[in-house]
């Protein structure tokens, strides 16, 4: 079927889909969030008519939490083969973790999977078709949820999410449902009708069907009302956060990883409390409770209070896989929760990289995001003036090099003292008062026993006790890439 001429809704769509478009370099690339559904195969649409489909990127996520998820997919991959549209998709799995919904979840999920396919593409552009209503749904969620300015700041038209690979951006913000389905129907588009979206057992749903359309009968004009009560709100919120900057610059050590306890608990109540939800934001945390927030602050004073500044694991906040720690004098977060060890290493392992070593001067490990530098020591340098920690080249060429991650319990001997015992990295790290965001280092072994770690040095008990003076030696060096000239 031919589409008919050209309605107000196409226009209306056409013409926010060319602003947007309007705002981004000659040339640009846009992705577009793909669902399949009405809102998005609209903006597909659009986007395809006002910029060429050669412009255009479509992008499905596979959440497989419907039996129809594969129909989805392939249903997503002809609609934009038929505009001529570069498709992709990824498959992610949706964890069920106690206290998050699996709303909020599969959203995370999402919005990760689809930076990904941003940054493998390389688009630095990513719309998505939310529009009035939903802005309207967010705001009403958000205010029966009790949720603070953030909350009621709702959907951005534009936001960059820090470290993501691509802006998001939404064209359709200012349009009604109503206006996209008949943009569609003008269209004779084909969509998807997701069978969650009637389930109202989920919030969202539930104002959706049952609460907005008697709002719309008593008070019609409330999405607009409520779009100006975002707007009003995001105003608020930016002052906010230009105070929390303001305080970071005080607060914040080891650039932003950390907080220092004393000047945190120096601000008033309020002052600290956003200070941390700015804080955990730029950290890539979702958004914690009011309560939770406040206990958090409230352990951090007594700790405080009672001199137990140096005892890095007597506060136990957990939040989104985290735990909130205080260690010598810092706040920070550790991966992990407080039914985990402290600092026993909670981040997920690495895979083992091995290296024959024949007398490379760099072993780069991206995974880590540094690089093994082997520094020949200096022949002619008298014995004391070598370096405590040089190697005979004879031990790296005994066995293949390994990079491993920590598992948790390994040890190693720092001297060659009579008498000298192994004792464990977690205690050395601590000794060293390295805090546990640093400690996520990859460990050198040589076969299987292990030889290096980066801010400890050498294992002095993977040596041989005696070595030739003559023998050549290198000295091991781990550089992390930012550091790497």
């Amino acid at each position: 079927m031919t589409p008919t001429a050209e309605s107000p809704a196409d226009r209306l769509v056409r013409e926010a889909v060319g602003v947007a478009l309007a705002a981004l370099p000659a040339n640009a690339r846009i992705a577009i969030a793909f669902s399949g559904g009405v809102d998005s195969s609209v903006l597909l649409d659009a986007a395809v008519r006002v910029a060429g489909p050669s412009h255009c990127l479509a992008l499905h996520v596979h959440h497989g939490l419907s039996a129809n998820a594969d129909a989805w997919l392939a249903h997503c991959e002809a609609f934009a083969r038929e505009r001529g549209v570069e498709f992709a998709a990824r498959h992610v799995d949706v964890p069920r973790d106690v206290g998050v919904s699996v709303e909020a979840a599969a959203r995370d999920a999402r919005y990760r999977a689809l930076d990904a396919l941003c940054a493998e593409h390389g688009v630095s552009s990513l719309w998505l078709a939310q529009h009035a209503d939903d802005q309207a749904e967010t705001v009403l969620l958000q205010l029966l949820r009790g949720a603070g300015l953030a909350g009621l700041a709702a959907m951005a038209p534009e936001f960059s999410p820090p470290g993501a690979a691509a802006a998001r951006v939404r064209p359709l913000l200012h349009l009604l449902r109503a206006q996209l389905e008949q943009y569609a129907s003008a269209r004779n588009l084909r969509w998807i009708d997701d069978e969650s979206n009637a389930d109202t057992r989920y919030a969202r749903n539930a104002l959706r069907h049952e609460v907005t359309p008697a709002l719309a009968v008593h008070f019609p004009g409330f999405r607009d009302a409520l779009a100006r009560t975002a707007s009003h709100a995001a105003s608020a919120q930016r002052l906010l956060d230009e105070l929390a900057r303001i305080d970071l610059e005080t607060v914040s050590r080891d650039e932003g990883r950390a907080l220092s306890h004393d000047a945190l608990i120096a601000l008033d109540d309020d002052r600290a409390l956003n200070l941390l939800r700015y804080w955990m934001r730029l950290q890539g945390f979702i958004a914690a409770s009011s309560a939770r927030l406040g206990d958090a602050l409230r352990q951090l004073r007594e700790v405080a209070q009672f001199g137990s500044n140096g005892d890095g694991h007597r506060l136990r906040i957990d939040h989104a896989g985290h735990a909130l720690r205080s260690y010598r004098g810092l706040v920070y977060w550790e991966a992990g929760d407080s039914s985990d060890p402290a600092d026993e290493t909670a981040l997920s392992a690495r895979e083992t990289s091995e290296l024959a070593w024949q007398g490379e001067a760099t072993w780069r490990l991206p995974q880590w995001r540094g690089t093994f530098v082997f520094a020949a020591v200096d022949p002619a340098a008298s014995d004391a003036a070598r370096s405590p920690d040089a190697i005979p080249v004879s031990v790296l060429q005994r066995a293949l090099l390994s990079a491993r991650s920590r598992r948790g319990g390994e040890r190693m001997r720092m001297s060659d003292a009579p008498g000298a015992s192994s004792r464990t990295l977690k205690n050395l790290f601590q000794e060293r008062g390295v805090p546990a965001w640093k400690r996520d280092v990859p460990l050198l072994y040589i076969g299987d026993e292990l030889l290096f770690v980066p801010l400890l040095g050498v294992n002095r008990a993977a040596l041989p006790a005696h070595v030739p003076l003559t023998e050549a030696r290198v000295r091991i060096i781990w550089r992390e890439d930012l550091l790497i000239a």
